[in-house]
C-alpha cells in the first residue's frame, strides 16, 4: 500500500477542483494534490448546451447592478443560505476575471464591456457565455495552470473512504485503477480533504451527465456530513444517444416534434395537444429560453415536457427533434410562429426555411457538436427525452464551503448551494467561488490537524473494506444488472413526475436494496472492484435522496423541476400546490447509525457583512495575517 502525506488534497479534476488546487498553491499551500479517477471524465469537461452560460455581476451597460443585488437574486430563488449568496455574488467578478486572463474568451464590445444577456431568473443580462463548451474551456485553462505550478495531480485513483476523527478530517483512502490485477490501496494523511466531484450523476438512468462521470458524493455521507436540498434537481430536453442539453437555438429554430412508435408509424404529436398548432410553436420557442422543466409553466413551455414524456413512457415510442422538416403550423411567411419567436429570428437573420438553416445561420457551433459525436442533423432526427441534468442541492456548506466535517470542504455540484430556482449559469460561478473561499478558509482560518490516532482510523478503514469485498466476491458478475435495475427504478419514481404513494413504497425498496447490497452485488473479476463501490455509492445516494423528495413532496408540494401527486393523472395538469413558506427551510439529511435523519432547518438570511472601510480593512488583516 502507497501511502502520502498531504497539507490538502482536492477530490475532483472539474473545473471546480483544479480551480481550488490553483487558488490553495496562489495563497501560499504547496505541499497539496489533487486526487482524480481519469482526468477527462468530469461533467464540466464533457457537458454544455447551446449556449453554455457563465452567471456573473453585470459588467457592460447601464443597467444597474451590485453585489447586493445579484445576492438577493440567488437567495430569492427559495431554500437558499443568505451568506452562499453573497459570497458567491461578491466573488463573482473576481472569479470571472481570472477566467478571462487565464485565457477563457469571453466576448466584449470594442470599448472592452463583459456584454452579457438574460438567462431565466435573470433580472440584469448578467450571463455570458463562450458556445457550446464554456465549462471545457475553463476545465482546460485551469489545468494548464495547475501544471505549470507543478501541482501534483494524482491520476488513477478513486477515493472510497475519507477518515475521520471525532468529527474532523484526518485522511483519505483510494483504490488504484491502473492496477487491474489486484486491488492496491493508497492512503493519505491529510487534514483537509475538498470535495469537487460533481453531483451524484449516477442515481437516474434517464440522464444527461456523461456517461464516465458517476459522481461520489457519498464519501460525505458516510463521513457524517449533513445534504441539504437533494429534492432540488433540474430536468429537461436531452438528446439521449450523445447526452447534451437540447435548450436555446435548439429549440428557438424550431425544429419539428415526432414520436415513432414499435411499427415504425411516426406522429407529429405537439399540435394535437395545444389549440392549434400556432400555439404548439410557439412553446417551442420559449423552451430556448426556459429550458428546465419547471411546475409553474405546466400550462406553457413546460407541457412540452409533459408530452414528451408521455409519448416516450407512456406510449412507448421514441421521441426526436427533427430539424430537417417544417413543423405545422410556421406558414409561408412565417405567419403563424407568432411575435416573439418571428421577431428573433428575423433580428438574428434566420426566417430561413427548415429549421436546419435556421440553425446552421444563428448557431453552426450546435450542428458541428453532434457532428463531433456521429450525429448529422442535416440527415436524421435527433432522438430526446426528459432527463436529469443537475442537482441544486448536495453537500451542505458554510458561507466558506466547509460542511459539518472539520476539515472537509464541498465545491462545485457535490456541493449544496444553490436554492430551488437559480439563473441559469449560476452553478458555474459558484463552483468557482466555491474553490476561492475553500482555499481561503484552510490557508488563513484553519488549524485542523491529522489526528493521533490515524494509524489505528486508517487500519479500522481498510478492514471493513476488505470485508466489504470478501463479502461480495462471487462466481458471477451481477453488478451491471443491479446498477441497471437501482437506476431505472429511481428515474421512475423520483424524477420530475413523483407520485406521493409510487415514491412511499420505492423509498422503502431502496431502503431494503440498501441492506441487502452484499447479497445483490456481486464481482466475479478483480478489476470489477472499483465498479462495486460505485455502486454502494449510487445506492446509498439515492437512499437519501428518495426520502428527501418524499419528504419534501408531502411537506411543501411542487416547486422547482417536482411535479407533485397523490394519485391521478399528471395530462390533467393538476400539481399538488406549493407550500410557498418551505422556501424559507431546507430539508437537511444525515446518515448516523446506518439511518437517514431528515429535518428542517430555516435558510441563513443574507448578513449585514461590514462595509465600514477602515473596520474591514482591520478584520482583514487579522484574518489574513497581514501586518
Amino acid at each position: 500500500m502507497r501511502q502520502y502525506e498531504f497539507d490538502a488534497v482536492v477530490i475532483g479534476s472539474g473545473c471546480a477542483g483544479y480551480n481550488c488546487a490553483d487558488w490553495l498553491y496562489d495563497l501560499g499551500f504547496r505541499n497539496i494534490a489533487l486526487l482524480t479517477e481519469g482526468k477527462n471524465m468530469g461533467t464540466s469537461r464533457n457537458t454544455g448546451s447551446d449556449k453554455q452560460t457563465y452567471y456573473k455581476l453585470s459588467l457592460a451597460g447601464e443597467e444597474g447592478d451590485s453585489v447586493r443585488l445579484m445576492a438577493k437574486t440567488l437567495f430569492d430563488g427559495g431554500a437558499m443560505d443568505g451568506d452562499v449568496a453573497l459570497a458567491e455574488a461578491a466573488n463573482s467578478t473576481r472569479c470571472f476575471m481570472k477566467l478571462a486572463n487565464l485565457g477563457v474568451m469571453f466576448p466584449t464590445n470594442e470599448y472592452g464591456e463583459f456584454v452579457g444577456y438574460r438567462t431565466d431568473h435573470d433580472p440584469y443580462r448578467r450571463a455570458t457565455s463562450i458556445g457550446p463548451y464554456t465549462s471545457k474551456k475553463m476545465t482546460e485553462v485551469l489545468e494548464e495552470s495547475v501544471n505549470k505550478k507543478g501541482i501534483k495531480v494524482l491520476d488513477n485513483l478513486q477515493v472510497i473512504k475519507i477518515l475521520t476523527d471525532d468529527c474532523k478530517v484526518t485522511g483519505a483512502l483510494a483504490i488504484d485503477l491502473s492496477r487491474e490485477e489486484k486491488t492496491e490501496f493508497v492512503a493519505f494523511k491529510v487534514p483537509h480533504v475538498i470535495l469537487a466531484t460533481g453531483g451524484p450523476a449516477s442515481v437516474y438512468s434517464d440522464s444527461v451527465y456523461p456517461v464516465q462521470h458517476t459522481g461520489n458524493s457519498s464519501l460525505a455521507l458516510d463521513a457524517g456530513a449533513e445534504f441539504g436540498n437533494l429534492s432540488e434537481w433540474q430536468y429537461g430536453l436531452a438528446s439521449t444517444d450523445f447526452r447534451w442539453n437540447v435548450s436555446g437555438t435548439y429549440q428557438q429554430v424550431l425544429p419539428r416534434y415526432i414520436s415513432v412508435d414499435k411499427n415504425g408509424k411516426e406522429y407529429e404529436f405537439l399540435p394535437g395537444y395545444f389549440d392549434s398548432p400556432s400555439q404548439a410553436l410557439e412553446n417551442v420557442f420559449l423552451k430556448g429560453y426556459e429550458w428546465p422543466f419547471d411546475v409553474r409553466k405546466i400550462h406553457g413551455s413546460s407541457y412540452i415536457d409533459l408530452l414528451v414524456y408521455r409519448e416516450n413512457v407512456i406510449l412507448g415510442r421514441e421521441v426526436y427533434m427533427d430539424f430537417t422538416r417544417e413543423p405545422s403550423g410556421t406558414g409561408d411567411d412565417f405567419e403563424g410562429i407568432g411575435d416573439v419567436a418571428y421577431n428573433y429570428l428575423k433580428n438574428s437573420d434566420a426566417l430561413l426555411p427548415l429549421p436546419i438553416k435556421r440553425l446552421e445561420r444563428m448557431n453552426p457551433g450546435a450542428i458541428s457538436l453532434y457532428a463531433e459525436h456521429g450525429i448529422d442533423l442535416y440527415k436524421e432526427p435527433l432522438k430526446i427525452a426528459v432527463c436529469a441534468q443537475h442537482n441544486n442541492g448536495g453537500v451542505r456548506i458554510d458561507s466558506n464551503w466547509q460542511t459539518n466535517i472539520k476539515g472537509l470542504y464541498a465545491i462545485g455540484e457535490a456541493a449544496g448551494s444553490l436554492g430551488i430556482f437559480r439563473p441559469g449559469g449560476s452553478a458555474l460561478n459558484s463552483c468557482q467561488v466555491g474553490g476561492l473561499r475553500a482555499a481561503q478558509h484552510i490557508v488563513y482560518e484553519s488549524d485542523n490537524k491529522v489526528s493521533r490516532h490515524y494509524e489505528r482510523i486508517l487500519s479500522d478503514a481498510l478492514r471493513e473494506t476488505r470485508s466489504l469485498i470478501d463479502a461480495t466476491s462471487g462466481e458471477k458478475s451481477t453488478l451491471a444488472r443491479t446498477r441497471e435495475k437501482y437506476q431505472k427504478r429511481m428515474s421512475r419514481d423520483f424524477a420530475f413526475l413523483r407520485d406521493i404513494s409510487s415514491m412511499t413504497g420505492a423509498a422503502e425498496e431502496i431502503s431494503r436494496d440498501l441492506n441487502g447490497f452484499i447479497y445483490d452485488n456481486k464481482w466475479k473479476d478483480i478489476c470489477e472492484i472499483p465498479m462495486l463501490f460505485k455502486n454502494l455509492d449510487i445506492i446509498r445516494m439515492q437512499e437519501v435522496i428518495s426520502k428527501v423528495i418524499l419528504e419534501t413532496a408531502k411537506s411543501f408540494g411542487s416547486r422547482g423541476s417536482a411535479f407533485v401527486l397523490d394519485g391521478g393523472s399528471f395530462m390533467d395538469r393538476s400539481p399538488l400546490p406549493e407550500e410557498v413558506s418551505g422556501r424559507e427551510k431546507i430539508i437537511v439529511a444525515r446518515g448516523q447509525n446506518g439511518k437517514t435523519n431528515i429535518c428542517s432547518v430555516p435558510i441563513r438570511p443574507i448578513p449585514d457583512a461590514e462595509l465600514w472601510f477602515e473596520k474591514a480593512w482591520n478584520r482583514f488583516r487579522e484574518r489574513t495575517h497581514e501586518s
